[in-house]
């Protein structure tokens, strides 16, 4: 996870697949983050080695990446970090079929398609509280004062957690999804369990009906499950639903503001809101998952061995123009069949949460456009982008008239 880390090429790596890549700190990014990503994906091999960070594989083409994510067999999910650990019992996210499958569904439904449009008003509700409080101000730092507060108290309560407790678990997720290095991300797990340690301990000797509830009183094979797998399990969602939505949040919002024509598009022809939101996720992926070789293999013409990592950014799916015709233009009228719909995943490792992302931002886009329909980057302010696990924008200074309404 340090980006400075470098190791010996080993010997099958042939010479014309050694690439000097940090996918911490891709080049451009500090610009634009899927920019700098997609330059990478055109300029370096289909798959090449890189000696960073330890050094692992990278497979950069949207056919190749879903051919991974679908082959459990000889890429495992145990390791799903670059130089991270391997996961435990109940870490959902780092398990392989079919065991994986049992722990799924523990959680697959309470962000089922009929849950989520229960929780809808909540968040419509909440999502409106907060623009009505930012729009008199005439600007924000969205991510801080928007993103990391509607998705995050929206999961709070569905797992029946203190909203009060959102500024003590952000940062252990921050370090967890985009840690600077090995300590970074130890630290994040150690916070995130120690604290969700104490609430099933809790939750046990008095369950109700949340989520975390009903993780902690589970059965595994017609067994109670472990105390130890329910943390693992409970640290995973907790992680995800504090960062994954706010971190996409953020880069929908900087196009829009950098994109008039689109915002205009949207507040002029609402019916496109769902398809945008489709559109929006696809150009500004997030993800990048690794995966470990089980065994030696053959992969595109490339010999990789077990042990060794391979680092399969799901961010480049949708901007693979052997996927997506013009990949880097933002269509609100485009089609959507399942071949662009990747960006949560493939398989039976794709995000459960997906549903919930969906409907966050399609309230933000119908509430905030229909409040605060012009807006821009703050003059003076550069939004400042992170790669790493889950890319994000980190900091984001909108700026409007507040008589423009």
């Amino acid at each position: 996870m340090t980006t400075n880390s470098t190791m010996d090429i080993p010997a099958h790596v042939p010479q014309d697949r050694v690439v000097d890549f940090d996918y911490l700190r891709p080049t451009g990014i500090d610009e634009d983050l899927h920019l700098a990503w997609k330059r990478a994906q055109d300029s370096l091999p289909d798959i090449f080695w890189t000696p960073r960070n330890g050094g692992h594989w990278v497979a950069t083409r949207a056919q190749d990446i879903k051919a991974i994510q679908l082959d459990h067999q000889r890429f495992s999910h145990k390791r799903l970090l670059i130089q991270g650990p391997e996961g435990h019992e109940g870490s959902v996210l780092t398990m392989d079929p079919p065991r994986h499958g049992l722990y799924r569904m523990l959680i697959s439904p309470a962000f089922s398609p009929k849950a989520i449009a229960a929780l809808e008003p909540i968040v419509r509700q909440t999502a409106v509280t907060l623009i009505e409080e930012l729009r008199p101000r005439g600007e924000c730092e969205f991510v801080g004062d928007f993103a990391k507060v509607l998705p995050v108290e929206v999961f709070l309560g569905l797992v029946d957690l203190p909203l009060e407790d959102r500024e003590f678990l952000l940062p252990f997720a921050e370090k967890i999804a985009r840690p600077r290095n090995p300590q970074d991300y130890g630290e994040g797990q150690a916070g995130l369990t120690q604290y969700i340690s104490q609430v099933l301990t809790a939750r046990a000797q008095q369950p109700g009906g949340d989520l975390l509830s009903k993780i902690v009183t589970a059965k595994i094979d017609g067994e109670p499950i472990a105390f130890e797998a329910a943390v693992a399990l409970s640290r995973t969602v907790l992680a995800g639903g504090l960062d994954t939505v706010a971190s996409i949040l953020g880069f929908v919002a900087r196009f829009l503001a950098l994109n008039p024509g689109h915002r205009r598009q949207l507040i002029d022809d609402p019916s496109l809101v769902g398809n945008a939101v489709e559109e929006l996720i696809r150009r500004h992926g997030i993800a990048n998952t690794a995966r470990v070789l089980t065994q030696d293999t053959e992969f595109k013409g490339v010999r990789l061995r077990a042990g060794e990592q391979i680092l399969i950014p799901n961010n480049l799916y949708g901007l693979d123009e052997r996927q997506v015709d013009d990949p880097l233009v933002v269509d609100f009228t485009r089609a959507h069949p399942d071949r662009h719909s990747a960006a949560f995943g493939n398989g039976p490792h794709r995000c459960p949460g997906s549903f919930l992302a969906k409907s966050e931002i399609t309230v933000f886009l119908q509430e905030w456009l229909a409040r605060i329909p012009d807006f821009d980057i703050k003059p003076g302010t550069t939004p400042r982008m992170a790669s790493g696990h889950v890319n994000a924008t980190h900091e984001l200074h909108l700026a409007w008239d507040t008589d423009s309404r």
